[in-house]
Parts: structure tokens; sequence; C-alpha cells
């Protein structure tokens, strides 16, 4: 029961951080409302018995994923965003999309509400057994993540060094 508890409690606490994530201006609030998502996720593996996934969340997400967000962010010197009405594409394109995933995950979790329960340590959880399926049967998945998180940085601070078309290009000599 006390498992219960604290699982909905650490599940309140991840999608609250969520949504905070979702509604702050500044950016630096953002990611520090990612890590408090990161850590309710640690605390969520804990309790469901795998130690080292919860250990692997902290130090690589919480960690130095986190980090290099942070990096980023202070890289690109970003403020505090603008506030707009938004688009009527997004109002009439969002909302209903919104409403038919709820639906449909309502409707898979009703569908799969009724299987038997795994026994704890059935499930691969074994930091060999989830070595060997990382780096052998989803190397490719794993080194296309590594690459695409590369590319957003580059990307990033590649937009933050263009100059801005108002500004005057310094003429050179000669």
């Amino acid at each position: 029961m006390l498992h219960l508890v604290l699982f909905t409690i650490f599940g309140a606490i991840c999608v609250a951080g969520a949504v905070n994530l979702l509604v702050q201006r500044h950016p630096i609030n953002s990611a520090l409302s990612l890590i408090a998502v990161m850590a309710s996720l640690a605390v969520e593996y804990l309790l469901l018995g795998a130690e080292f996934v919860a250990a692997v969340q902290v130090i690589i997400y919480a960690g130095a994923i986190m980090v290099l967000f942070v990096f980023v962010i202070m890289l690109l010197n970003a403020g505090e965003e603008e506030r707009t009405k938004g688009s009527r594409v997004a109002t009439w394109f969002g909302i209903p999309a919104v409403l038919v995933g709820g639906v449909l995950v309502a409707w898979t979790l009703i569908q799969h509400s009724g299987t038997s329960d795994a026994a704890l340590g059935a499930l691969p959880g074994a930091p060999k057994t989830i070595g060997w399926l990382l780096f052998h049967d989803f190397l490719l998945p794993f080194e296309v993540t590594s690459l695409l998180i590369l590319i957003a940085i580059m990307g990033a601070v590649v937009l933050a060094g263009r100059p801005e078309s108002g500004a005057q290009q310094p003429r050179s000599e000669g």
C-alpha cells in the first residue's frame, strides 16, 4: 500500500513538473522543472525495483543532459519568452488532436488494464542485461539519438551566432 501511495505522489510531482515546464516564461525555470521531472521519474523507477535504471536516470538525464541544456540556454542568452495570441490553426487542430490523443491513451489503458502483473525481477533489469540490450539490440537508435542531440546543439549555436538583419556588418579595409 505504501508503494502505491508513493508511486501516486511522485507521479503527481512528475506531471506537475511537466506542466510547470510548459507554462514557464524563462527557459532556465523550464530546465529546472525538467530536472524535477527527471528526479521524480528516478523515484518511480526505484519503486518499481529498477535501481540501475533509476541511477542512470539521475546521473545521465538529470545530471549530464540537463547541464548540456542549461549550457545551451546560457550560450543562446535566452531571455524571457514573449507571449503571443497564438495561431488559429493550432487552436483548430491542436485541441481536437489533444482530445483524440487522450481518448486513445485512455482506451489503451482500459484495454490493457486486465493484464497480469509481472513478478519482481522477471523483466530484464540487471545492468549486464540492460547493457547488452542497449549496445547490441538497440545500438542504432542509441547512436541516432546521440547524433540528433549533437545536431540540435550545433543548430542552436549557429542560430545564436547569426547576426540580426538590422545590424551593420563590419566593413573590411582594403
